[in-house]
């Protein structure tokens, strides 16, 4: 009896230890699966493809601000009106047409002269401005014009400001090719990487494309350039895209 007892007891000690064997085994298989495949799910790379275009522009924009102050209105609007002329007949010297130049503002603005203490002294000033706008796709001429602007104040015309905006406008022409160059560039990156690592490129797992830019080239000032112009006829269009490879 005690015999028997003892050979079942061995039994089940043996059954146990069999059991925990299996579990410790299987716990082992699993969490190495878990370690391959979270090593699977993270054996990726993320590579950026850069496409730029030198362009000139093909649309320049300048306003030309001027202004007249004085105490009685006729003669402060004859001086505006004079200037007025004058700048148009800059620009048509400078070979543009009637109907590349355009008013763009006028405004008339009131100040009354006071003392110390606030009290008013002599009569309002009157301030009257007005710019003209000219527009044109002839960007050289516009840029050798602008060369020209101290002619202006030969003429009289006291200037308030004035700058040339310069916009290329066939962007949407050359996104197409820009971004499948883009791709392509990073598409090679990602395989110089993979190669290194001795792992094929797989599919792409996300793709973001970057916005264009426009800026200036050559070292031009350029800094305000943007898709809707810039203070140089000389830019640049780039854009990148960021794209994440499996590998693998």
């Amino acid at each position: 009896m005690i015999q028997k007892l003892q050979n079942s007891r061995a039994v089940l000690l043996g059954a146990v230890a069999i059991f925990s064997i299996g579990l410790t085994t299987s716990g082992f298989a699993l969490g190495d699966g878990l370690r391959r495949s979270k090593m699977v799910q993270h054996r990726s790379v993320t590579v950026r493809g850069v496409s730029e275009r030198n362009v000139t522009a093909d649309l320049a924009t300048w306003s030309v601000g001027f202004s007249h102050q004085g105490t009685e209105f006729g003669p402060v609007q004859q001086s505006v009106d004079q200037q007025a002329r004058a700048v148009r007949a800059f620009f048509q010297r400078a070979g543009f047409r009637p109907e590349d130049i355009t008013d763009s503002d006028v405004g008339l603005r009131r100040e009354q002269p006071t003392d110390t203490n606030g009290k008013p002294v002599g009569p309002q000033r009157l301030i009257v401005s007005r710019s003209l706008q000219l527009r044109t796709k002839d960007v050289m001429k516009a840029r050798a014009a602008f060369a020209r602007q101290a002619e202006l104040l030969r003429d009289e015309v006291e200037l308030s400001g004035g700058s040339v905006s310069y916009t290329y406008t066939g962007l949407n022409a050359l996104k197409p090719a820009m971004i499948a160059e883009a791709n392509q560039n990073a598409r090679r990156s990602a395989q110089e990487f993979a190669r290194d690592s001795g792992t094929p490129v797989g599919k792409i797992k996300t793709a973001s494309q970057g916005y264009f830019s426009v800026g200036g080239r050559d070292g031009d000032d350029c800094e305000d350039c943007s898709s809707s112009g810039g203070s140089s006829p000389f830019q640049k269009v780039r854009v990148v895209t960021t794209i994440d490879y499996d590998l693998g």
